[in-house]
C-alpha cells in the first residue's frame, strides 16, 4: 500500500529481529522501505547504524556526509576539531571536501583566537577589549560572524596574523562585495570613520584617489545611518549615490538638507525645491539658502 507510517513499522520491527546483513539485503531490493529506513535512522540519530547501511549499498559520498554530520554532536572545541580532521580525505563532492576543509581551518583559527583575545580580556590591557567587551565566545561561529568579529577587535592587525580580517579573506576567499560589507558594519559600529573612509578609497597609477563602493553608495549610506553616523558623513556618501532619483529619495529621508537643495538646483527643479523649503526649519540656515537660490536670476528653472 506504500503506506509510510506501516512501512516504517515494518523496519523496525526487522532491524530488531533479522541481522543487518540480512536486513540491507532485503532494503537492496525495496528501494520505497530502504527510503523511509535511511529518513528514520536520520531521525533517531542511529549514526552507527546509517554508516553501516551506507557502507553496505557502497553509497559512500552519503557515507562520508553522514559521517560529517556527527561534528554536531561534540561540544568541546579541540575535541569537534580533531573529528572534522578525519573527515579531511573522504569521499566527498569537490565542493563538500572545500566545505570540510574550510569548516576545520576555520574552527583552527577560531580556537587560536579565543585563546588570545581570552587573555588580553582578563589582563585589561588592551584599550578595544576595555571599552567594548565580548558578548560571546567567536568559537563554532560562522565564517561571517568571524570575520565581523575580526574586523572589530582586529582591523589593524598585519595580514600575517591569524585574527587579520585581510588574513580571513584571502584564506577562505571571501568575496569583495561581503568583506566590505561586513567592514564597514564592524567599523560604523565603532564609529571609527577614517576607517570607514579608507575602505571605500582607491588610488590609481597617476596617485589620484577617488571612492568607490562595491556594494553601492546607497547600502553605505544605508549602514551609515544605522549607526548614527553624522549628517556631514552621512551627506559626503549620499552625494557620491549616482542615480539621482535615489540619491534624493535618501537625502530626504535621512534629512541631509544641503544635498536634497543642491540637487534640485543642479536639476534646475524649482517646484521640488519650493516643496523642500517646507520641510525646513523656519528661520534655519537651510531655509536661508533655499531663499538665496530661488531668487537667482542666473538660473534657468524648467518649472
Amino acid at each position: 500500500m506504500h503506506d509510510g507510517n506501516v512501512i516504517t513499522a515494518v523496519l523496525i520491527f526487522l532491524k530488531r529481529t533479522l541481522s543487518k546483513e540480512v536486513l540491507f539485503r532485503e532494503l537492496e531490493v525495496r528501494q520505497v522501505a530502504l527510503r523511509h529506513l535511511i529518513h528514520f535512522l536520520k531521525e533517531i540519530g542511529d549514526q552507527k547504524l546509517l554508516l553501516d547501511l551506507f557502507r553496505f549499498l557502497d553509497r559512500t559520498e552519503e557515507l562520508a556526509l553522514s559521517h560529517y554530520r556527527e561534528h554536531l554532536s561534540i561540544q568541546d572545541p579541540e575535541k569537534r576539531k580533531e573529528f572534522l580532521k578525519t573527515c579531511i580525505g573522504l569521499p566527498f563532492s569537490v565542493e563538500d571536501a572545500a566545505h570540510i576543509q574550510d569548516h576545520y581551518t576555520l574552527l583552527e583559527r577560531q580556537i587560536i583566537i579565543e585563546a588570545n583575545d581570552r587573555h588580553l580580556e582578563s589582563a585589561g590591557q588592551t584599550e578595544i577589549f576595555r571599552k567594548h567587551p565580548r558578548k560571546a565566545s567567536i568559537l563554532n561561529m560562522p565564517l561571517v560572524t568571524t570575520l565581523f568579529y575580526s574586523c572589530f577587535y582586529h582591523y589593524t592587525e598585519p595580514e600575517g596574523t591569524f585574527s587579520s580580517p585581510v588574513n580571513l579573506k584571502k584564506t577562505f576567499k571571501i568575496p569583495d562585495k561581503q568583506y566590505v560589507l561586513t567592514a564597514l558594519a564592524a567599523r560604523a559600529k565603532l564609529r571609527a570613520w577614517h576607517d570607514v573612509d579608507a575602505l571605500f578609497t582607491t588610488k590609481n597609477w597617476l596617485g589620484y584617489t577617488k571612492k568607490r563602493a562595491p556594494i553601492g553608495f546607497h547600502r553605505v549610506v544605508e549602514i551609515l545611518y544605522k549607526n548614527n553616523a553624522p549628517v556631514q558623513i552621512l551627506q559626503e556618501y549620499v552625494n557620491l549615490v549616482e542615480d539621482v532619483d535615489t540619491k534624493l529619495n535618501l537625502a530626504t529621508k535621512f534629512k541631509c538638507h544641503d544635498v536634497v537643495i543642491d540637487t534640485c538646483r543642479d536639476l534646475k527643479d524649482r517646484q521640488q525645491l519650493l516643496a523642500y523649503r517646507s520641510k525646513v526649519d523656519k528661520g534655519s540656515a537651510e531655509e536661508e539658502k533655499i531663499d538665496a537660490i530661488l531668487s537667482s536670476t542666473q538660473i534657468r528653472w524648467k518649472n
